[in-house]
């Protein structure tokens, strides 16, 4: 018989511990020789990316600690290592940025690039191995700013003290990206763009002929522009590339004549074959033989399918888990296909696929311990109205087989928001979901308007409405839930992290009572409280302070500056807490280059100018997104003592967080 105890105080066995002693996210995996090589985060290990393989069944280190695997290109990275058929690994360190190459039976790691004059001013991503040399995307930090280009490096460490025997191929843009030379050797294909466009705004498919130095000459344009997003060129046996496009609305599949310019669309649908290219190298379909792509397409959840090229039939594959979540492809072999793939009832992890069948092997999970079903949510796909539309949710209701709540009680529920904001969540088996509803506080995972996987209008209904659309359609799930009696209107939380912290700042400052100054955003006080995970507070220093990649992003999500200036203060949530009422928890890494800690700091300090409980927590040696053990779990904590404190539950077994009041 379960217990019967109030929302929140309920005992569960996923500590916080848990999300870390368990938990170490898998990335991308591939082929070396007869075994599987991965990328594999370690918070126990001060938050590295360690290269691993199994050995006996268990995992071990290809890279030892403590190199750390992990490129800053683009801070986000993407692409820091390959390895060649004989076990030679190559990767970027994530200390000094330089590429490294670990030999076989060999501990020690020799540098194959210069050291940069200024640390970690030379960067190296999306590492391909081409011959005797690793193709990459190069990004140089020196004095006269930031530049970008296609580079190969000799991996036999002349390039190690001479900058020169670095060949560039190409570049003549702000951004590169997806470099792929055709199987004959005689072209270069790549993607291009320029600020202020975002990748998923509009870049261009390039095509140039290599000359006898490897390097290109002058290029053609074969796809894409301003307002045309295209991805992931790969080059077929027959001199033609397939290419992602959204001219159509959709990131949909086709096939370009390189010679005549020519775009051949494959299968075309209301679906998203393509997703937001925030890490280098990101892929959603492999080519396979006989004129087939292995794709992954998402309209809410993930499908993958294979496509017959020649009659443009795309077969399901059914992998046994249910819906998908988000979805990793990587490399082939006879037959198979390595995937980083997850879904609500199954954990995400790394995963071989047989092609043929679509039966799963796993290969590397991302949890060592799934808890038992007892202790874990169901996922149920919600859809809700709101004023621009209908906005898409993942809800997670409260679920402990120990406990009950009290008759007529109804649950507590946070909102996570998602960063990005042209993110994506599906259902997924998450131990951070299920800490918070083993304890009876309900989650509503948002796919605002914003965010990808629903095409390209959805995404840009967030165009120049960020800090509107974003909070409205929050405000609009949680309502939603609350008007069908699933969740207790009074005790409704925010959180989210970087982008998603800007949503919970400013859906704190305009929808409890904010100032009609802000465009009339208003939910009658839908939020309790809020958790912002270092996310942007202003907006003005922001575009001054934060990195190159994103330093125009707001041009679109906002408008250009200086004309739209006076909007950028308007929307800025520090210069609206007059319109706030509530507690906030500020969490941010101290070494944050995305989001600074100056933009936690100015609304810390907003917070005690009028006098509001707040509590603020600064983790030292943290970047954009928690990696260290103790930081994970004293964030978590922190969090739940939050909502107990203001819901007016008591959390078992969680240490009590000081709120500083007036």
């Amino acid at each position: 018989m379960p217990t019967v105890a109030p929302y929140g105080s309920w005992r569960s066995p996923i500590s916080a511990a848990d999300l870390v002693t368990s938990g170490h996210p898998v990335e991308g995996g591939t082929y070396v020789g007869e075994q599987i090589w991965w990328s594999e985060l370690r918070p126990s290990e001060k938050g590295r990316y360690a290269i691993r393989r199994m050995d006996g069944g268990e995992p071990v280190d290809v890279l030892p600690a403590p190199w750390n695997a992990r490129t800053r290109v683009h801070e986000y990275g993407g692409g820091a290592w390959t390895a060649t058929a004989d076990g030679t690994l190559i990767f970027a360190e994530f200390t000094d940025q330089r590429l490294y190459r670990l030999d076989p039976g060999s501990d020690e790691p020799v540098a194959i690039t210069p050291a940069p004059p200024q640390p970690c001013a030379w960067r190296y991503a999306e590492l391909q191995l081409r011959g005797d040399e690793v193709l990459c995307v190069r990004e140089r930090h020196d004095g006269d700013g930031i530049s970008r280009d296609i580079a190969a490096v000799p991996i036999d460490s002349s390039a190690a003290a001479d900058d020169t025997a670095i060949r560039s191929l190409v570049a003549g843009s702000h951004f590169l990206a997806y470099p792929r030379v055709s199987p004959d050797g005689r072209r270069l294909a790549w993607i291009a763009w320029e600020h202020p466009n975002m990748p998923w705004d509009g870049t261009e498919l390039r095509v140039a002929e290599l000359d006898a130095d490897g390097r290109a000459g002058a290029w053609r344009v074969l796809a894409g522009e301003k307002d045309e997003s295209v991805l992931q060129p790969e080059w077929d046996g027959d001199g033609h590339l397939f290419v992602i496009s959204d001219r159509t609305g959709f990131w949909n599949l086709y096939r370009v004549d390189a010679e005549h310019e020519e775009l051949d669309a494959l299968c075309p649908m209301a679906a998203d074959f393509g997703g937001p290219l925030w890490q280098l190298g990101s892929a959603w379909y492999r080519v396979l033989p006989d004129r087939k792509l292995l794709t992954v397409r998402t309209v809410g959840t993930d499908t993958l399918a294979i496509l017959d090229v020649t009659t443009g039939t795309l077969t399901d594959l059914d992998l046994g888990i249910g819906a998908l979540g988000r979805t990793g492809l990587g490399p082939l072999r006879d037959g198979r296909a390595l995937l980083v793939v997850g879904s609500a009832s199954a954990p995400a992890g790394l995963r071989e696929a047989d092609l043929a069948s679509g039966a799963l092997t796993d290969v590397r999970l991302s949890v060592d311990a799934v808890p038992d079903a007892g202790y874990l949510p169901a996922a149920e796909l919600m859809t809700f109205p709101g004023p621009s539309g209908d906005v898409h949710a993942v809800v997670y209701q409260p679920h402990n087989a120990d406990f009950a709540a009290p008759e007529g009680e109804l649950p507590p529920y946070v909102a996570f928001v998602h960063g990005g904001p042209t993110a994506h969540v599906g259902p997924a088996l998450s131990l951070v979901t299920a800490f918070f509803t083993s304890r009876g506080i309900g989650v509503v995972d948002v796919n605002y308007g914003g965010s990808t996987g629903y095409g390209r209008a959805y995404r840009e209904r967030l165009k120049g409405q960020w800090g509107v659309v974003d909070v409205q359609d929050t405000a609009a799930a949680v309502r939603g839930l609350a008007e069908r009696g699933l969740a207790d209107p009074d005790r409704l939380a925010i959180e989210g992290g970087s982008a998603g912290g800007w949503t919970v700042l400013a859906a704190l400052t305009t929808t409890n009572g904010g100032p009609p100054a802000n465009e009339g955003v208003a939910g009658g006080g839908s939020f309790a409280c809020g958790v912002s995970y270092f996310g942007v507070a202003e907006l003005i220093q922001f575009a001054a302070e934060t990195h190159d990649f994103e330093s125009r992003y707001l041009d679109g999500l906002i408008g250009p500056l200086p004309e739209a200036r006076e909007l950028y203060e308007r929307r800025a949530p520090v210069n609206n807490v007059d319109g706030l009422s509530c507690p906030v928890l500020l969490l941010q890494g101290l070494d944050d280059p995305i989001v600074p800690p100056s933009q936690a700091e100015r609304f810390r300090d907003a917070l005690v100018a009028k006098g509001l409980p707040h509590a603020y927590r600064a983790y030292e040696g943290e970047s954009h997104g928690f990696r260290k053990a103790e930081t994970i779990i004293d964030s978590r904590e922190a969090e739940l003592s939050f909502y107990g404190q203001v819901f007016g539950f008591e959390p078992a077994d969680i240490p009590r967080l000081e709120l500083w009041r007036p």
